[in-house]
C-alpha cells in the first residue's frame, strides 16, 4: 500500500476502503448484524489501530459527512412544508424535552466519573446529540422512516441538529471563563453575532429554494444536458449545506431545509434520482471513518473508565428518553424502541469536543475519552436494536372496535377482504346477496368499515373460525387471501369439512392455479389475468387497431391460455410452450383452430367474453 500523502488519499487508499466495505457489509448482513456495524468494523480493521492503512481518519470523516448531508436532503424531499409544520410539536416539544432532560442527567454522570463541571456538561451535551447517520440508516433499513414513530424520531433529530448552535455558543461562554491559554486570551465570536449570521444563512437558503430553484432547473432541463442536471442537484445540496455551515448551523440542517423547499417541485423525483447514488457511497464512507477513529490504545489503557462510561451514559440516556416518550403519550413499545435507538452519542459530539478542547473547556485526554465513548456507543446501538427485536414479544394489535367472527350465517363467505375481494363483492351486493366477511388484518377491517363494510376478525386457516363464520351453512366460500400457502390450507379444510359449499379461490400464478384445480375447487382465477387482458386490449385500440380485430386477438389469447393450462395440468409447467407468443422472430406458435357456434360470429363471442370479464 502506498503511503498516505499530504494531500489526502491516493488510489490505493480508495481501493482499500471499497474492499473493506464490500467484504465486511455482506458478511455482517448475513450474520443479521446490519450494515452499520459492518462499516464500523471494516473501518476499525483498516484504520490506524488495525492494519494501519490510514493515519488520519478524521479527514475521511469530514469528507464523508456529505453522505449524512445527502441523506437528510432526501428525507427533506419527502416532507411537504405543511407536513413539517404539523410536526412542530414533536420537534420543539418532544425534541427539546428529550435534549434538556438527558443533558441534565448525563451532566451528573460526567461529574460522577470525575470530570470537571464544565467538561462534564459539554461531554454530556455532546452525547445527547444522537447519531443522525446511525438512526436514519437503521430506520431506512427497517422501512420505518415514513411511519408515525419514524417521523417522531426524525423530529427529535432535527431539534438536535438545531441544538448545535446554542451548544457552540455555550462552549464560547465557558471558554471565555477559562484562564488565558499560552499567554493570549481566547477570542470568541459574540453570541448575538453568531445568531444573526445563522438566521441570515437560513433566510438565504429559504429564498433560494423558494424562488430560484424551479426556474434554474427549468432552464437546465431545456438544454437536455443530463450531466448538468446531476451537477445542479449536487450544487443545491452542497450549496445549502455550505451556507448553513458558514452560518454556524449544521450542514445536515441546510440540506434538509433545501429538500423541504424542493419537495413540491416538479423536479423532485429527478433530484432524488441524481443524489441517491452519492448518498449511499458517502454514508458508508462516513461509518468507515468513524470506525477508524476509535483509539484502541486509549481504550486499552483506560478500559475500566471508558467501558463503564459507555454503559453508564447509554443506560442513563435511555432511561431519560423512555420517561420523556411516555410523558408525551408514546406506547411502551415505541418508547422502549426509541430509548434503544437514541441511546448512543453522535457525529456532532466530535465537533463539539474539538471546539471545547480549543477553548480550554476540555483537556485533550478528556476529549479523547469522550470521543471513544461516543464511537463505542454508536457501534453498540445496532447490536442493542437487534437484541431488542429478538427478545421483545410480537406487538399485539389493538382489537378496539373489532368484532370477532361468531355465529355468522351469510349465503356467501368471504375469507380475506383486500382489493381483490372488495371488487368481487360488488356484483354480489348489487344482487342483494347476504355475505359474511372475515379478515385478519385489523387495519384493513377498520378501513373497510369506513366504506360501509362490516368485516369480522377471523383466521380462515382455523377450522373453529370457519365454523363460527358460517362455512357450515354457506352456499359458497370465496378464498381471496393473497398468500398461496394460506389459500391452500383454507382449501384443504373447506374440501374436507364443508364439501357442500362451492369453492371459489383467488390464484396467485399458473402454478398455484394448477394446484387449486388438482385440489378440486369449483373455480379459480389468477389475480392479474383479467385486468391484464383488458389492459392489453385497450393498448391495441389506442394504437389504432380496430376494436373488432382487437376482440378477435383477445379471444385467441384467452383460448391459447386455456388450452395451455389444460396441457400444464397433465404435463407440468413446461407443457404448451408452443402456444405462447414471444418477441423473438423465429417464434412460431402452433395454430389454434376453434370451431364457431352456428349462427354466432367470432366478434360477438369475443365481445361477450370481454363483457363477462368486466
Amino acid at each position: 500500500m502506498a503511503s498516505e500523502t499530504a494531500g489526502g488519499m491516493d488510489l490505493g487508499h480508495a481501493v482499500a476502503l471499497l474492499a473493506a466495505g464490500v467484504v465486511a457489509v455482506p458478511v455482517f448482513r448475513k450474520l443479521g448484524l446490519g450494515a452499520v456495524l459492518g462499516y464500523l468494523a471494516a473501518g476499525l480493521a483498516v484504520g490506524p489501530f488495525g492494519l494501519g492503512l490510514f493515519n488520519d481518519p478524521q479527514s475521511i470523516v469530514h469528507v464523508a459527512e456529505l453522505g449524512v448531508v445527502m441523506f437528510l436532503f432526501l428525507i427533506g424531499l419527502e416532507m411537504r412544508p405543511a407536513k413539517l409544520w404539523a410536526m412542530r410539536r414533536d420537534i420543539f416539544g418532544l425534541g427539546t424535552a428529550q435534549v434538556l432532560t438527558c443533558g441534565a442527567l448525563l451532566s451528573g454522570v460526567g461529574i460522577a466519573l470525575g470530570l470537571p463541571a464544565e467538561a462534564a456538561v459539554i461531554g454530556a451535551m455532546g452525547f445527547v446529540l444522537s447519531s443522525t447517520a446511525v438512526i436514519m440508516k437503521m430506520l431506512d433499513d427497517a422501512g420505518e422512516a415514513s411511519s408515525a414513530s419514524g417521523q417522531r424520531a426524525v423530529s427529535i433529530l432535527l431539534l438536535e441538529d438545531l441544538m448545535i448552535i446554542p451548544l457552540l455558543a455555550l462552549v464560547a461562554v465557558l471558554a471565555s471563563l477559562q484562564p488565558e491559554m499560552g499567554g493570549a486570551a481566547v477570542v470568541q465570536q459574540p453570541w448575538w453575532q453568531a445568531a444573526g449570521i445563522g438566521i441570515g444563512a437560513v433566510a438565504l437558503v429559504f429564498v433560494a429554494g423558494r424562488y430560484l430553484m424551479n426556474p434554474l432547473f427549468s432552464i437546465l432541463a431545456s438544454t437536455g444536458a443530463r450531466e448538468v442536471m446531476t451537477a445542479a442537484a449536487l450544487l443545491v445540496v452542497l450549496g445549502a449545506a455550505w451556507f448553513m455551515d458558514w452560518g454556524g448551523l449544521s450542514m445536515g440542517m441546510g440540506a434538509f431545509l433545501a429538500g423541504v423547499l424542493l419537495s413540491e417541485s416538479t423536479f423532485r423525483h429527478q433530484l432524488e434520482t441524481d443524489v441517491e447514488p452519492f448518498r449511499g457511497i458517502l454514508l458508508g464512507l462516513f461509518f468507515l471513518g468513524v470506525g477508524m477513529s476509535l483509539d484502541l490504545a486509549l481504550v486499552r489503557d483506560q478500559w475500566q473508565l471508558i467501558i463503564g462510561g459507555v454503559l453508564l451514559f447509554m443506560l442513563v440516556k435511555s432511561i431519560g428518553i423512555y420517561l420523556i416518550a411516555r410523558l408525551f403519550q408514546a406506547s411502551h413499545r415505541e418508547s422502549l424502541r426509541r430509548a434503544v435507538l437514541f441511546a448512543q452519542g453522535g457525529e456532532f459530539a466530535f465537533v463539539l469536543y474539538a471546539e471545547a478542547m480549543r477553548g480550554g473547556v476540555m483537556q485533550g485526554e478528556e476529549a479523547a475519552g469522550m470521543t471513544a465513548i461516543v464511537i463505542l456507543s454508536m457501534a453498540l446501538t445496532p447490536l442493542l436494536v437487534i437484541a431488542m427485536n429478538r427478545l421483545m414479544p410480537a406487538e399485539r394489535q389493538s382489537m378496539e372496535g373489532i368484532d370477532a367472527a361468531e355465529d355468522l350465517h351469510g349465503r356467501v363467505l368471504f375469507v380475506g377482504f383486500g382489493r381483490f375481494a372488495q371488487v368481487v363483492s360488488q356484483p354480489l351486493l348489487a344482487k342483494g346477496m347476504d355475505v359474511s366477511i372475515i379478515e385478519t388484518d385489523v387495519e384493513m377491517i377498520r378501513a373497510a368499515g369506513q366504506f360501509g363494510f362490516k368485516v369480522y376478525y377471523g383466521d380462515g386457516t382455523r377450522l373453529d373460525t370457519l365454523r363460527a363464520s358460517g362455512a357450515g351453512t354457506a352456499e359458497a366460500i370465496l378464498v381471496c387471501v393473497d398468500k398461496q400457502e394460506v389459500a391452500d390450507r383454507i382449501v384443504e379444510l373447506a374440501k374436507a369439512e364443508f364439501p357442500h359449499a362451492k369453492l371459489f379461490v383467488r390464484a396467485f400464478d399458473r402454478g398455484h392455479a394448477i394446484r387449486l384445480i388438482n385440489a378440486g375447487v369449483d373455480y379459480q382465477l389468477r389475480e392479474v389475468l383479467e385486468s391484464a387482458l383488458v389492459f392489453g386490449r385497450q393498448v391495441l385500440v389506442k394504437l389504432g387497431v380496430d376494436e373488432a380485430e382487437a376482440d378477435e386477438i383477445l379471444l385467441d389469447v384467452r383460448r391459447r391460455d386455456e388450452q395451455r393450462l389444460e396441457m400444464q395440468i397433465a404435463g407440468g409447467l413446461r407443457a404448451g410452450l408452443t402456444l405462447m407468443r414471444g418477441n423473438i422472430a423465429t417464434t412460431q406458435p402452433a395454430p389454434l383452430v376453434v370451431p364457431r357456434r352456428e349462427g354466432e360470429g367470432l366478434n360477438k363471442e369475443a365481445a361477450d367474453m370481454i363483457a363477462d370479464a368486466d
